[in-house]
Parts: structure tokens; C-alpha cells; sequence
């Protein structure tokens, strides 16, 4: 999906690339699958905020989108590729022979009148769903299951895949992720062919302010604007780094910079082979 420039006739206007939207087919969603969402406003149920810079935004509807594919060995139309306003992607709504309708996330190359199916069977083309057991080596795949049953958790917003690169006699599979670390995956966690759609997505540039308003995020301000009361970074005469010291910077709550947040006995760190950074 291209993006498109604009002439420079308003500031916003001069550096902005937005989508052109062409691969979209349907503007209204399916209304039976459509939920009310709520906004927290960065809020928890005490009423403090948790996460910052949260608020405002348009009204939205959540979208059901089917990550598990549990209608196995049950063929499905595309009828629409539609935006969907809570993530990255384009989705595509799929209509089962037996008349159900369902989103998944729409991979490149998916348009309408494609036929998609949930399978152990299936061919490895987009938008078919199949075992990693099944799937061919080398296969780009996206929507990855990390336990048999619980529905896709990986390789899921725009432009993301996974690369399917080994198996082991012990019943897993070896998996690239896009973010280059190899992890194993039990052999029976369904996966869907593809590359997730929208793959510009990297590339857009708001132009303005406003349409960042749009979405609901606020603004940010820097911790060396602030007093020293309000932020480790604060205060100091002119343009100084934290106070007029030279300590290091930090969050608002004494996390340096950089700081290794993963838990270091996690139970999960024996599925991982290789390091997204390695030593």
C-alpha cells in the first residue's frame, strides 16, 4: 500500500505521508461483530493514572477478530478488506460456507473473493491457517500461537513476520521472530501464512499534532523542562542535564535509561535459542 505526499501549502501539509487507503473496500464494519470500548484514560480502577499521556481521541468500536481459527477444515470468503481503528492493520472480513462471518488480520496479498481456510491440510498460501508441524520451512508466517488452543499473540501489527527456519525431534519448532530472536514453539500451535498487510505503515508521518490528538495520545513533555519537584531530570540554570549535575537521566521513578526490565529467571527464557542481542 503506497503513501501519499501533499503539497506544501500549510506547514502540517509539507512533510506528511499518509496512506492512500485504496486497499480498503468497505468503510462500515460488520455490526455483530463490532463491541462498545470503553476509554481508562491511562487510569486504573482507583482513578490514578498509570500510563501518561493518555486521553481524549475519537470514539471507537472494537472489532472481534478471530487469532484463534477454530473452524478447521471449513472454507471462508473474503467479502471486504476494512480499516480497523484499534490497530496497525487492515483486516478482512471472511464468510464460511455454513454463513458465518468473521475478521482475521488481512496478510499481503489477500483480496476479495480469496478463499481462506483454517486447516492441517492446507496450501501455504496467505490467509490459510495450519500447524507449524505442517508448514514449510522457510515460510513467512504471522499470528503465532505461543500455546495450542489460546489464539495467535506474535508477529501481529502491520508489516510484521516470522520466519518458520527449523524443527527438533522434541516436538518444537524453531522460529524467527521479527525481531531476530529464535525461539521454539510447540509444533502444534496454529500459525497463518503471510506477511501482516499495511506494510508502510513504519513510514507515515502525521504531520501535525492534531492527528496524534485523534488517536488519544497526549502530550509529552521532557523531565529537563520540569522543576526539580516534579522530575529527576528538573531544574538548573539554562539548559542543563538533570538539576545542573551530571548524574544520569532518569524516569520519574528511578529507572536509568536502559535498564533491563525482563525478569532474570523468567520460566520462558528456556524456548529462547538465540538472543534478539547478542553478547
Amino acid at each position: 500500500m503506497p503513501l501519499k505526499k501533499f503539497k506544501p501549502v500549510t506547514p502540517s501539509n509539507r512533510y506528511k505521508e499518509w496512506p492512500t487507503y485504496e486497499e480498503i473496500t468497505k468503510t462500515t464494519p460488520e455490526k455483530s461483530l463490532t463491541a462498545p470500548l470503553k476509554k481508562s484514560g491511562g487510569r486504573n480502577n482507583q482513578g490514578r493514572i498509570t500510563c501518561r499521556h493518555k486521553g481524549g481521541g475519537h470514539k471507537r468500536k472494537y472489532r472481534l477478530v478471530d487469532f484463534k481459527r477454530s473452524k478447521i477444515d471449513v472454507e471462508a470468503t473474503v467479502l471486504s478488506i476494512e480499516y480497523d481503528p484499534n490497530r496497525t492493520c487492515r483486516i478482512a472480513l471472511i464468510e464460511y460456507t455454513d454463513g458465518v462471518k468473521s475478521y482475521i488480520l488481512a496478510p499481503v496479498g489477500l483480496g476479495v473473493g480469496d478463499k481462506v481456510i483454517s486447516s492441517e491440510d492446507a496450501a501455504p498460501k496467505p490467509g490459510n491457517a495450519m500447524k507449524l508441524k505442517n508448514v514449510p520451512l522457510g515460510t513467512a508466517i504471522h499470528n503465532i500461537e505461543m500455546t495450542p488452543g489460546n489464539g495467535g499473540k506474535i508477529a501481529r501489527s502491520a508489516g510484521q513476520q516470522a520466519i518458520l527456519s527449523n524443527r527438533e525431534e522434541g516436538g518444537h519448532a524453531l522460529v524467527k521472530m521479527p525481531s531476530g530472536e529464535i525461539r521454539k514453539f510447540n509444533q502444534n500451535c496454529y500459525c497463518t501464512i503471510g506477511q501482516v498487510g499495511n506494510r508502510d505503515h513504519m513510514n507515515e508521518v502525521s504531520g501535525k499534532a492534531g492527528r496524534s490528538r485523534w488517536k488519544g495520545v497526549r502530550p509529552t513533555v521532557r523531565g529537563m523542562c520540569m522543576n526539580p519537584v516534579d522530575h529527576p531530570n528538573g531544574g538548573g540554570e539554562g539548559k542543563s542535564k538533570s538539576g545542573g549535575g551530571r548524574q544520569h537521566l532518569k524516569s520519574p521513578w528511578g529507572h536509568t535509561k536502559g535498564q533491563k526490565t525482563r525478569k532474570k529467571y523468567k520460566p520462558s527464557n528456556k524456548f529462547i535459542v538465540s538472543r534478539r542481542k547478542k553478547k
